[in-house]
Order: C-alpha cells, then structure tokens, then sequence
C-alpha cells in the first residue's frame, strides 16, 4: 500500500468517526442549540421536537465523550443538570453553520433535481437491484 494510500484511507477512517457522532440530526442539532448557551436537559427536551428522554440522553452522553459538551451537576432537589459547548464544540458550530447554510440556500435546486430525476424515470423501472424509482422518490431532503 502506498504512503498515499495509507493517508487518504487514514484520513477516510477519521472523518467517518467524527461523522458518525455529528452526522444524525440530533447531535447536530444539540450542538446548534448549545451554540446559543448553556441549556439544562429539561429545556433541552422541550426545545427539540420529537426527541424521546432516552435518545437524549445517549446523544448527550455521546457528545460529552467526544469532548463536544460538558455537563455540570448541581446538587440541588431536583438535580440540575447543565450542559454547554466545550471549545472543541464551539469549533464544530462554524461546518453545522456552513452546511445548514447550504442546505437553505441549495433546498429548492435539490427539489427540482429530485423531480426532473424522477420524470425521466417510471416509478416502475428498477435502477438498480432492489431500487425501483418510486423506492427513491421516498427519501426526502
């Protein structure tokens, strides 16, 4: 294997880590909302729309491993449980703020790529095995 090789396929092994903490919509969505300041869990909970208490946690716990957020307790009845961007977080919002930008700005040519593709194409007509079309159609930006 190449030196270059070795590289690209290192450099493919650590976007693919990082992806897979901040590409699902919830940590993306976290760090967004963290990105405004310090938010306890209950907030947190009322402020994303479909979260269950479970996935939050697991999202939180896994963005505090990364070194993404910190989490403070304070022993207080109830407990309170605040969570803020660390530095390395703070980092993460300039991409989620460039990728949403582009999401904004590209929605509507993706829509009508989407829709031309499926003109040319019958719901029908398999594209590859397994995929028909109408298969595809079924994804949505």
């Amino acid at each position: 294997m190449s030196p270059i090789h070795k590289h690209v396929r290192g450099e493919c092994l650590a976007v693919r880590e990082v992806l897979n903490r901040v590409g699902d919509k919830w940590s993306v969505l976290i760090v967004a909302l963290l990105g405004d300041g310090t938010k306890r869990f209950s907030e947190l909970r009322r402020m994303i729309e479909g979260i269950s208490q479970r996935m939050l946690t697991l999202t939180l716990k896994g963005l505090e491993r990364d070194g993404l957020i910190t989490r403070t307790v304070y022993p207080t009845i109830p407990p309170r449980v605040d969570y803020q961007l660390t530095k390395l977080g703070r980092g993460l919002l300039v991409p989620i703020t460039g990728l949403a930008n582009w999401a904004g700005e590209n929605r509507q040519k993706i829509q009508d790529a989407r829709e031309k593709y499926d003109a040319r194409y019958s719901k029908d007509r398999p594209l590859a095995a397994g995929m028909t079309a109408a298969r595809i159609a079924k994804s949505t930006f």
